[in-house]
């Protein structure tokens, strides 16, 4: 794991890289405040971002520009930027084969409903969105106040993976 001043770099994963995945690289991209460089990718992209997330994203005044859906494969040749961490945020990512990450980043799973599947009228599949969001932005500012270059790796590692059992709530927990 990379403990110089250069950012840690973090991959969002998700099947369709289309919601949640880029919901979690906007936000690590805001947190994270220059210690972290946000990614987002996915094992079968759809080759569109949802226009809900990208709505609720430029609502919240996060540039949108350069999202976009990829694949994996895209960061896991030589010449991809090395990951630091790799986080799953769906069930379908978490449960396929991934490549094998140069370097073999700390990774965990942070499931999350899929906010593309919710079903109802307009308002109500907004918010799921905004759910989605709510709950990675919860998760990620638990992460990014980690103190990652004082714990040792089998600390972080747990801490990483309760950060992804974490349950919504109004109020964001303290790390």
């Amino acid at each position: 794991m990379t403990t110089t001043s250069s950012p840690l770099n973090v991959l969002f994963l998700c099947t369709h890289n289309s919601a949640r995945s880029i919901i979690g690289e906007a936000v690590i991209n805001r947190l994270g405040k220059g210690s972290f460089r946000g990614f987002s990718a996915g094992s079968s992209p759809s080759g569109r971002v949802h226009p809900y997330a990208l709505d609720l994203l430029r609502k919240l005044d996060y540039p949108i520009e350069g999202l976009r859906s990829k694949s994996w494969e895209e960061f896991s040749g030589v010449d991809a930027p090395k990951m630091d961490f790799v986080f799953t945020v769906c069930d379908d990512a978490a449960n396929e084969t991934c490549p094998v990450w140069p370097g073999q980043p700390m990774s965990a799973h942070w499931g999350l409903p899929d906010p593309s599947a919710a079903q109802g009228n307009e308002i109500e599949r907004r918010l799921a969105f905004a759910d989605t969001y709510r709950m990675l932005n919860q998760r990620i500012s638990v992460f990014t106040s980690l103190p990652i270059a004082s714990i040792n790796t089998l600390s972080l590692k747990r801490r990483l993976d309760d950060i992804g059992r974490m349950k919504a709530s109004a109020e964001p927990e303290k790390a």
